[in-house]
């Protein structure tokens, strides 16, 4: 992503704190921030399920200031909050299975420890500026393709209904105690960094890992539609709804490309990748449960509002992100 002069000029020596920072976004995200000159802090966990990876940083280490720390420590939350110009809250538990098995363990870190940070900056720094990373998944099954802000909101695993939650303390905080905050309910981001040892945080991740160590793919039903975000389209978004005061307030899909099936994805993915095989298999019945069909965004209320759109097409974004990972993965996988 190319640093913009307006952009430069919002953050150019500004303090900004990324929860969940050594993870996929957060990481990619601080490393646009530092090449705008601003000061970056970095809150991550490092818990080893989640997304937190030191080699996200590297190349970026002496640039920024990072803190091992859980978000569940509200002790802790003041001394980051303070003093700081933005805050970019994207720490959280991104695991649909897991948010079924171990639900209390979700709900902390994506309800209670939301309401921690929300109650640090209203009593340490009120005038801090926050954008909070939501999901696709708070709209659960769709009633209707693209899928709207609009759309009503019935998420259908514990994850959903937790990261629904923390968006609405954030805007609760905001109409209420004037603590300037803005939620990007995000589809299915993927580039450089993305998690691929599981599918924790997207299926992608383990079809790019398979790819390159020459494992076929699995596909679960294939028919599913779903668009697609490359993380410097996602990264932009976070820096223009921070930037910009008419995003104050507001909720925003970051949506992608024109969608594409599964298997069109696994299709491309082999292409981009020079070779490969997938098969098409069942939807296991545990996921079935939870599984929300087709889906992709409609985002038009982001590019009226601020003016982003996406810039990457999904095959550069797979080829981008596979050369990445032929360099990279063992120190992901």
């Amino acid at each position: 992503m190319s640093a913009s002069p307006s952009l430069r000029k919002v953050f150019a020596k500004k303090r900004a704190l990324i929860t969940g920072g050594m993870g996929f976004i957060g990481s990619n995200l601080a490393r646009a921030l530092v090449r705008l000159g601003a000061q970056v802090t970095i809150i991550d966990s490092l818990i080893p399920e989640y997304g937190g990876n030191l080699r996200n940083l590297a190349g970026i280490d002496r640039n920024v200031c990072v803190n091992i720390s859980d978000v569940r420590d509200r002790h802790s939350l003041p001394v980051f909050v303070r003093n700081q110009h933005f805050l970019f809250n994207l720490a959280g538990q991104t695991s649909h299975m897991d948010s079924m098995t171990d639900p209390e363990t979700d709900l902390e870190i994506n309800a209670r420890a939301q309401l921690s940070i929300l109650e640090a900056c209203r009593n340490h720094n009120p005038d801090i500026r926050i954008v909070f990373a939501s999901t696709r998944q708070v709209y659960g099954k769709p009633d209707y393709l693209p899928v709207d802000e609009n759309h009503p909101l019935r998420p259908v695993d514990v994850n959903g209904i937790n990261k629904l939650a923390g968006e609405s303390y954030h805007l609760l905080y905001n109409h209420v105690h004037g603590i300037r905050s803005s939620v990007l309910r995000l589809t299915n981001t993927i580039g450089p960094r993305m998690r691929v040892r599981d599918a924790r945080q997207t299926f992608v991740g383990v079809w790019i890992k398979n790819l390159l160590e020459g494992k076929p793919i699995e596909v679960w039903g294939g028919e599913q539609l779903r668009d697609f975000t490359y993380v410097d389209d996602a990264v932009e978004a976070f820096l223009l709804t921070a930037a910009r005061t008419e995003a104050v307030g507001g909720i925003f899909n970051v949506g992608g490309g024109p969608p594409v099936s599964l298997c069109a994805l696994a299709e491309l993915m082999v292409s981009a990748n020079g070779g490969g095989k997938f098969v098409v298999k069942n939807f296991p019945a545990d996921r079935k449960k939870i599984d929300i069909g087709g889906f992709y965004a409609d985002d038009r209320k982001l590019r009226s509002a601020l003016g982003w759109r996406p810039r990457t097409s999904l095959r550069v974004a797979l080829g981008k992100t596979l050369t990445f990972y032929r360099k990279e993965l063992s120190h992901y996988a």
